[in-house]
């Protein structure tokens, strides 16, 4: 009888002169190569392996499975199925945890983290053998997070999203997070409903485990990642909890075997055309802006700069055609019924690269031609009867925002993007938090409200961008209000609200010295955002004012704090950015 840990064969002989791939991969250096070998093959036996089962190409499987992470609840089910495909491929399955992000339990931001994630993935993939790996992630961090890692770690690379969540019923009204999350508190905080009614609510706004299930971060990371041609056609759709979503999973471990067998790397899915592919969409479905940030950091990891003003300049040729809330009507699952991508990409064809390549081995254009000619729908809206005659998000510039900041002009109340008003200031989050109720405020519906120090190295970019309106004037029906920060807001939230100020006040942009009583005019048409105050007063209130950055004296915060870029560059750690540079994306 054959003993199955023998070498049976030269084949499965250790032969420290193979190839650098497999287990073979990345040896642990002891000074001689055979030994490691040798050593590691000990080690792994030990879990059940035999020399056949070694002798596979390796795919590693990123598992971001966790108790604080309902978004990705179905990793288990998703590491089965990974993992049957990569059998079925004839590959080796190595699945492995990292860091894990969820948006709501993150303290004191999940973007304080995201770098600190996708350094953990990068050195995760460097220090393990493997040939090839699927990234499963989901929540709003996690995929930039990961796809910044593999992007540097350059790797065969496919990502796998967990899904979104299905919807809910509350009093016969369906509803879904985190859109419907806001605006039922908004309610609740004007006094139209109570607290008995806000709590049968929270009951039913997240259905089931899965992402946001409307145009949010993890939604519009999710489409961005197909748009890149970093996942498999079809991936960004099916909700978490779908026999869809399995199959996904599972086909997406045989294409990670097809990736490491052919040498199809990162960099050559990660190309000016796939970024180009990949803003078309964020413009076309009214994406989250947090998108703007992560594909900056994610471009500055293969080389590239994101230029806005280019990205710009393609909004306005870009329409609106994804019905999703906050920007439409519609969840991710009425998406996925009216064809998801396939659909999406079929009406934007002509302002697509159809020859950027994606990690099937294929075009864009090949994977949509094997789509087949599409059906009748009404979530995706043709070129000719667009949701918004513009993408989504619009870049503004000024004396406020040298640098530039953004608005989701699609989410914006139309009669406010062309606005002057008074500015009522609040310094900072804690200052916003003691203030915004009072009754006291000195605050009117025409007024701008303005919060300053929530940029990256000011309180690492939460998403307080999107400022309640104040209590007193929801009282009075009051829905929306020019609002301005340095910080973010969930893609789930809607109103006219400016983010991303670029510099920061934190490091001495323009907005620290805005006060109480300023002017500032908002136009989106003009794409300018002006703080009507002179040079001079300007100098003054500077001189009388210093701004010192923030610094802490140890730890990762003290790393964050010295290192973190602003926001048109990505948030990321300056030390991440590839050591090349290639140019900007989108290309002028």
């Amino acid at each position: 009888m054959v003993n199955p840990q023998r070498p049976t064969s030269e084949a499965h002989a250790i032969n420290p002169e193979d190839a650098q791939s497999g287990i073979r991969k990345g040896l642990t250096n002891y000074g001689d190569r055979g030994f490691s070998l040798f050593l590691r093959k000990a080690f792994i036996k030990g879990a059940g392996y035999t020399d056949q089962a070694l002798e596979r190409p390796v795919i590693g499987i990123a598992s971001t499975g966790s108790a604080y992470n309902p978004c990705h609840g179905n990793m288990p089910q998703l590491l089965e199925a990974v993992k049957r495909g990569v059998l079925l491929a004839g590959g080796l399955p190595m699945d492995f945890p990292t860091i894990s992000l969820h948006e709501s339990f993150s303290q004191p931001t999940s973007m304080y983290l995201r770098n600190l994630m996708s350094m953990d993935t990068e050195e995760m993939l460097r220090a393990q053998p493997m040939d090839a790996v699927v990234l499963i992630g989901g929540c709003d961090k996690t995929v930039p997070a990961q796809l910044m890692g593999a992007a540097s770690a350059g790797l065969p690379a496919v990502q796998l999203v967990t899904g979104s969540m299905l919807t809910g019923s509350h009093r016969s009204e369906r509803v879904g997070a985190c859109t419907d999350c806001r605006r039922y508190w908004g309610k609740f905080r004007a006094g139209e409903i109570d607290a008995e009614e806000v709590a049968d609510v929270n009951n039913q706004l997240v259905a089931s485990v899965g992402t946001c299930s409307v145009a949010g971060t993890a939604s519009t990371m999710a489409c961005i990642a197909e748009a890149l041609g970093m996942s498999v056609p079809g991936g960004a759709s099916p909700p978490a909890v779908t026999a869809d979503r399995i199959r996904v999973a599972e086909r997406t471990g045989t294409v990670a075997v097809q990736m490491a067998r052919s040498g199809l790397t990162i960099d050559k899915v990660l190309t000016p055309e796939a970024f180009e592919n990949a803003v078309r969409v964020l413009l076309a479905m009214g994406g989250s802006t947090n998108a703007i940030v992560h594909l900056a950091a994610i471009a500055g990891r293969m080389g590239y700069e994101l230029d806005l003003k280019a990205l710009d300049a393609m909004s306005r040729e870009t329409p609106v055609l994804l019905d999703l809330k906050p920007s439409g009507d519609h969840y991710m699952e009425d998406f996925h019924a009216a064809g998801g991508m396939a659909t999406l990409l079929r009406e934007l064809k002509p302002l697509l690269h159809l020859d950027a390549l994606t990690v099937t081995g294929r075009t864009l254009g090949e994977e949509l031609e094997a789509a087949g000619p599409g059906f009748a729908q009404h979530v995706v809206r043709s070129r000719d009867n667009p949701i918004y005659p513009q993408g989504g998000i619009a870049v503004l510039y000024g004396n406020l925002a040298p640098e530039g900041a953004i608005i989701k002009q699609s989410a914006a109340d139309a009669r406010l993007m062309e606005h002057e008003g008074r500015a009522v200031v609040f310094e900072n989050a804690q200052d916003l938090a003691n203030r915004i109720d009072d009754p006291d405020l000195d605050v009117s519906a025409d007024d701008i409200l303005v919060l300053k120090n929530i940029g990256p190295k000011g309180a690492a970019m939460p998403e307080a961008g999107y400022l309640p309106i104040p209590k007193k004037l929801a009282a009075q029906g009051v829905k929306d209000m020019v609002r301005i920060s340095d910080g973010r807001m969930s893609g789930t939230a809607f109103g006219t609200i400016v983010l991303h100020v670029t510099p920061e006040a934190a490091v001495g942009g323009p907005l620290a010295w805005v006060q109480n009583g300023d002017r500032i005019r908002l136009s989106v048409r003009e794409r300018s955002i002006e703080w009507l105050v002179s040079e001079q007063e300007l100098q003054a209130r500077r001189a009388a004012r210093p701004v010192r950055e923030p610094t802490a004296a140890r730890g990762y915060q003290h790393l964050f704090l010295k290192t973190v870029t602003q926001a048109d560059r990505g948030a990321d750690f300056d030390f991440l950015a590839a050591v090349e540079q290639k140019g900007s994306v989108p290309r002028r």
